[in-house]
């Protein structure tokens, strides 16, 4: 079969498998947000327990770097097959302990955790895998861009899944459907042919690795200020999902559909800065578009967290989810265009540390919104974002670093999911 040039990374068989099997469990692991936020906040009746529950499943993302310099040594894909058989079981136990009517606020943290200690390895992992997938290098821009946009489709279908599933069968039927759909990409990458990786001796300590790479990161300048840039965006930029459930049930006066609505708008705002970026051919310029995207994610959730009405909210989700990704992908691109091949694993293990701010930015927001309300939280997360918009868009200095020769410029995936 014959793709079109902006599909073109479909050619290679191994991508071809990845790209479908990912895509039906990325689906899975949105729906699985969606229903953990909804139940988190019916069993708990509180902004800081929702927070709490994404803080407890993406903390442990801060051992990302080590998980890189495992990355840098393994075989890739038999640990991210191990690691996807781990997230299958604990999604299982989930649809378990809340079909029987057992789930309880303890089990959401407990189940979180676990699933944010495969993650914090898979995130890594699972990035610097892409190189593996395709047959033609060239092809590599296009791979990463496609699994860009993958991620964000699912985001754009997940969420309003999950809530018609709530509404119709309960939050249990959800996390079924995830387990199950971690079954398509077990079996695609059980049906991959991957050439062996280039046996390299570990001639160094993992602690001297791990020095070795926070070294290179700092004495590069094109990797500098997107590296900075990301644990501060992560914090405030994406602080407006986090008490999605509480806009869609108390503010808005909806039920789960809501929810889901809520989150897709995002989604289709992400999509739309996804498809722009995987158009882009050079980095040059794209500091100023990152600064802009900043710019754009705090006015949209200033809106947000103002809108008397639903409709004009979903607007301004769009507006949120646009200028998320072009600052989340846009740093990831300006990364990749600039790492060394050898140190890809824990250059990106350093990325995904930053996206661990994250859940430190919805557990703050979760106390916050506890002592001054959903809206003043979400104004200061957005306030936040809108100064280091202004901090950001000084660095454009950046683009007069030429990337490496082995690292085209191109779009990556900017979640960890």
């Amino acid at each position: 079969m014959t793709y079109p040039h902006f599909l073109r990374a479909l050619h290679s068989r191994n991508y071809r498998l990845f790209f479908f099997g990912q895509g039906i469990s990325l689906v899975g692991n949105w729906m699985n947000t969606t229903a953990t936020g909804w139940l988190a906040y019916e069993l708990s009746n509180s902004a800081f327990v929702v927070g709490l529950v994404v803080f407890a499943g993406q903390i442990l993302l801060f051992f990302s770097p080590l998980a890189g310099v495992w990355g840098d040594r393994v075989d890739r894909r038999r640990a991210i097959i191990t690691l996807q058989v781990l997230c299958l079981l604990t999604s299982a136990t989930l649809a378990v302990v809340t079909l029987t009517g057992h789930v309880t606020v303890g089990w959401l943290i407990g189940l979180a955790i676990l699933r944010g200690v495969i993650n914090a390895a898979e995130f890594p992992t699972r990035q610097s895998f892409t190189v593996e997938l395709v047959a033609h290098k060239d092809d590599l821009g296009n791979a990463i861009a496609l699994g860009s946009s993958l991620f964000n489709v699912a985001r754009l279908i997940g969420p309003p899944i999950a809530g018609a599933v709530i509404v119709l069968g309960g939050a249990g039927l959800c996390f079924v459907l995830d387990a199950l759909s971690f079954l398509p990409i077990i079996g695609s990458l059980l049906l991959m042919r991957i050439p062996p990786r280039p046996h390299r001796v570990a001639d160094a300590r993992v602690w001297e690795e791990l020095k070795a790479g926070l070294r290179y990161a700092r004495q590069t300048v094109a990797l500098r200020a997107p590296l900075l840039m990301v644990p501060v965006t992560a914090m405030a930029a994406f602080t407006s999902s986090t008490l999605a459930p509480v806009f869609a049930r108390d503010i808005f006066h909806g039920d789960a559909r809501t929810l889901g609505h809520i989150l897709a708008a995002m989604g289709a705002g992400a999509l739309v800065s996804a498809l722009y970026l995987s158009s882009r051919t050079t980095t040059v310029g794209l500091t100023r578009w990152v600064a802009r995207g900043a710019l754009l994610n705090g006015l949209g959730q200033a809106t947000f967290a103002l809108s008397p009405w639903l409709e004009l909210a979903l607007a301004a989700m769009v507006a949120t989810g646009m200028g998320a990704v072009l600052v989340m992908a846009g740093c990831n691109t300006l990364i990749q265009s600039h790492v060394a091949d050898d140190k890809r694993g824990r250059v990106m293990g350093l990325f995904t540390l930053g996206q661990a701010m994250f859940p430190v930015g919805s557990l703050l927001l979760g106390l916050l919104a506890s002592s001054i309300g959903a809206r003043g939280a979400l104004l200061t997360a957005a306030l936040t974002t809108l100064v280091t918009a202004v901090v950001f868009g000084r660095h454009v200095a950046i683009e007069s670093v030429p990337p490496l020769a082995s690292a085209p410029d191109v779009p990556v995936d900017e979640n960890p999911g």
